[in-house]
């Protein structure tokens, strides 16, 4: 329905953001990956995946073409979803992703949150030969955040993490006050 939105970024948080276009403010949920790219941006144009469930309308943004398609071709596999597919997208870089199925690396997989074996190895069968390169892929260096294990715990938390365990997580997290909320937040993924 949304091919994708450009505009003012009003907030904007690890897993979530609000955008004005035009007098409207759009909430669109977002992967760590398109925060890296987007963090230190007043405006810019996200790439858009619009799901419709029995209780809600859900925005998904991405900062690129080809994290949109991967979340994409996530979501047509048997039992993952939406949250799931974030996830993936969150502690793997869409190259990491790619690397891991065309390696046949179901441990990469597995260090996901959520993700098992079964479903590891169905990632890699039904994406095998179908995860492309995209010359549309932003080279933005990312900007250190001033509250980056806060903002951390608030992405767990939007991922459907509780706030106890998203604690534990980013606790168990080396040196985290050096590291970058992305950083953080990847390593919590895997502590889990």
């Amino acid at each position: 329905m949304f091919a994708f939105l450009e505009g003012s970024l009003v907030y904007k948080s690890p897993s979530l953001l609000y955008m004005d276009v035009h007098g409207v403010g759009y909430e669109l949920n977002i992967t760590l990956q398109t925060y890296a790219k987007i963090q230190h941006l007043d405006k810019c144009r996200l790439f858009t995946h619009l799901q419709v469930r029995e209780d809600a309308w859900v925005l998904y943004g991405f900062a690129d073409e080809e994290e949109r398609t991967t979340f994409r071709q996530l979501l047509n596999i048997s039992g993952v979803g939406a949250a799931t597919s974030r996830i993936i997208l969150s502690s793997l870089t869409t190259d990491e992703l790619e690397q891991a199925v065309s390696g046949e690396d179901s441990k990469a997989l597995e260090r996901v949150k959520g993700i098992g074996g079964k479903t590891a190895q169905r990632i890699i069968l039904e994406l095998k030969g179908k995860l492309q390169k995209s010359n549309n892929s932003s080279s933005i260096s990312p900007v250190k955040h001033n509250t980056t294990q806060d903002d951390a715990l608030i992405a767990l938390m939007n991922l459907g993490i509780s706030k106890a365990m998203a604690e534990n997580a980013i606790k168990k997290v080396d040196n985290a006050s050096a590291l970058t909320v992305e950083e953080i937040i990847k390593q919590a993924l895997r502590a889990l």
